[in-house]
């Protein structure tokens, strides 16, 4: 069975980030989560980052995402916020989802707001660390979607497209380790 993982807002927010973070939920290698409340803080801040974007064409995004990964909304965590202590109060929405998911990992770029001695048993792990652990328990599963996310592309610019792109959504130490597996 897979283990369970909070995606953050700002992980969602790229989009080569949140297609290869959905995709590895749609492997089976994880069980990935989110929130209704966690969605609108990623769209929100792109509709706010970048007007020329269609509202209708997010939200459509956005209801593409939910179809995408079986079980994945977190609900009914919302009372369980307001005992948690973090430095920004704004992010104890997120650990309360993943406690109410029972999740192991929230997944994240903002690691100091989410200190481990006020996680318990959840880990936080920037994004790049996340794949790169994916990578070393799964390497011809995490290739496979990678290859997916290369046909996928219209104009098939080729493999090393892909990884130049997730190398620039942070993703550097994974798309290294990966390479090899892909040849």
């Amino acid at each position: 069975m897979p283990f369970t993982v909070i995606y953050d807002a700002c992980v969602l927010y790229p989009a080569s980030l949140r297609d290869i973070l959905i995709r590895v939920g749609q492997a089976g290698l994880v069980h990935a989560r989110w929130t209704d409340r966690i969605l609108d803080e990623c769209f929100g801040s792109i509709l706010r980052n970048r007007p020329d974007l269609r509202p209708d064409r997010l939200q459509r995004t956005r209801q593409l995402m939910g179809e995408a990964i079986r079980d994945v909304v977190v609900e009914g965590y919302e009372n369980l916020a307001a005992g948690l202590e973090l430095p920004d109060e704004d992010d104890r929405h997120v650990l309360a989802a993943a406690i109410k998911a029972g999740a192991q990992i929230i997944v994240t770029f903002n690691l100091r707001d989410f200190p481990p001695q006020q996680l318990g048993e959840i880990e936080a792990q920037a994004p790049d660390t996340f794949l790169y652990n994916l990578i070393d328990l799964s390497p011809g599963i995490v290739a496979h979607v990678i290859r997916s996310m290369e046909e996928d592309l219209g104009s098939r610019p080729g493999i090393d497209y892909v990884l130049a792109t997730l190398t620039r959504a942070g993703l550097r130490k994974s798309m290294d380790a990966i390479r090899p597996y892909l040849s």
